[in-house]
């Protein structure tokens, strides 16, 4: 996965510097990190500076006014140039824009920032879109397609992840976890020191608990905003260290909302912020009882997503996905393993076989030939050992005959008779993938064709 820079320099050095810095730090991150933390053996991470001018960059960079959300490519056949030139260190290429703020792209490229708090949070989630070729899973979108949405509720990509499969509606189907979307906007605004920006909203009042969900970006300090719902203070506060950059806010309500209209307000207090301050998205959901919708982490099942024209589909977890939620550290089990099948594609479990001579302890006795199988570093091979159950299982024949003996050996001892065809099939494992696939298998022929006692000690 090759990263590229594309943005002001008045000192090539130093800007060359600034991205190899931040594009380690992102690579390092969003490999060390426990999202791509299992899949780690199958990446590798190349880095290519193209440094260009502020109104034209090589790739064409560009935002759509103040949002701090996408950031767009004008000059996609420059960059599939690019990633030709790197031939197979480009499987999935990133633009790395010099911008300290929140913003990014999946796809064909990924697009991501410099941001320092944003920037592995949006790579991971945009990785999400262009490995595992999936839509979003928050609401408001357009996109919703892949293995982790569903528009069919007696038929979605992971019934095999279904917590409570027992946990059926009247007709004998999967049973939806209840909620309603109240308001969604992107009003994507300055706010002002005049008029609070506002929103009235209908709730039916027959929920038992509500959600208020925003983002907000150059407003860094808690007296610079009040946010209310009803005229009641919410209490909001900065993320630690947010400065001017875009973060999420989430208040959840324990208690349900009364039947009627309701007024979210957000009231700047600083005039110092005036232009910069910018409310971005808000959203109110309104949720059924303990029963009727589980919020407990790690509970799979069908939760309703509302898209930008209020349309239903289906993601798998209420919140436990960086799909859903850009701040949260994990993909799904559903992301996961399809992370796993897709990286999958282009890589083989075996590295190689090497054949090898070695003279035995006892002089008198003949030399040694083996076989030995080079593996991606996976299941007990891993360094450091992970806690998740992986494992390989290894099969070797000669001739198309199945040597028993040496099932499961990376390396094997052929003296006897060693000239032939030998086949290596490798099958892996994972608790992170349920289906079987031939993606999850890999063999390897080698020739031997002559015997160590032939050639000498190599």
């Amino acid at each position: 996965m090759p990263v590229q820079v594309t943005d002001t320099h008045e000192d090539l050095p130093k800007e060359r510097q600034k991205f190899i810095d931040d594009a380690l730090r992102l690579a390092e991150d969003v490999s060390k990190n426990q999202t791509f933390n299992t899949v780690q053996p199958l990446l590798n991470f190349w880095a290519a500076f193209s440094p260009s001018n502020e109104i034209r960059t090589p790739f064409g960079l560009y935002r759509e006014g103040t949002e701090l959300r996408g950031v767009y490519y004008a000059y996609p056949e420059v960059g599939r140039a690019a990633c030709d030139s790197l031939e197979d260190q480009c499987d999935y290429p990133i633009f790395l824009g010099n911008d300290p703020m929140y913003g990014g792209l999946g796809g064909d490229f990924t697009v991501i920032t410099a941001s320092i708090l944003n920037g592995p949070l949006v790579l991971r989630h945009e990785l999400g879109h262009s490995i595992l070729e999936v839509g979003e899973e928050y609401d408001g979108g357009y996109a919703y397609f892949g293995s982790n949405a569903g528009h069919d509720t007696k038929d979605f990509p992971w019934k095999r992840w279904l917590s409570n499969p027992s946990r059926i509606n009247e007709h004998g189907g999967p049973r939806v976890e209840r909620s309603v979307m109240a308001m969604q906007a992107y009003p994507w605004t300055l706010l002002n020191m005049t008029t609070p920006w506002s929103i009235s909203f209908s709730s039916s009042g027959t929920y038992e608990r509500y959600s208020i969900q925003f983002s907000l970006s150059g407003i860094p300090d808690k007296d610079d905003l009040r946010v209310t719902l009803d005229d009641i203070d919410l209490g909001w506060e900065p993320r630690s260290a947010v400065g001017m950059d875009r973060w999420f806010y989430n208040f959840l309500s324990s208690v349900k909302l009364s039947p009627g209209t309701h007024e979210l307000k957000f009231h700047l207090l600083n005039d110092k912020n005036e232009g910069t301050a910018q409310l971005c998205s808000a959203e109110i959901l309104e949720y059924g009882s303990e029963e009727e919708f589980v919020m407990v982490p790690g509970y799979y099942g069908l939760y309703p997503t509302y898209s930008d024209v209020n349309q239903t589909s289906y993601r798998p977890t209420n919140d436990d996905c960086l799909m859903r939620l850009v701040t949260s550290p994990n993909f799904c089990k559903v992301c996961l393993e399809t992370l796993w099948l897709n990286l999958l594609k282009n890589v083989s479990f075996i590295d190689g076989i090497n054949e090898r001579c070695t003279e035995p302890s006892d002089s008198s006795a003949a030399m040694i030939q083996t076989l030995h199988l080079d593996l991606l570093p996976l299941g007990h091979l891993r360094k450091p050992h992970t806690v998740i159950s992986e494992s390989y299982t290894i099969f070797w024949e000669k001739d198309g005959r199945q040597l028993i003996q040496h099932t499961n050996q990376t390396e094997i001892n052929i003296d006897d008779d060693p000239v032939g065809e030998y086949t290596a099939t490798v099958r892996f494992s994972t608790h992170e993938v349920k289906v079987d696939s031939p993606k999850l298998q890999s063999k390897l022929s080698y020739r031997v064709v002559s015997s160590c006692s032939t050639r000498g000690v190599s």
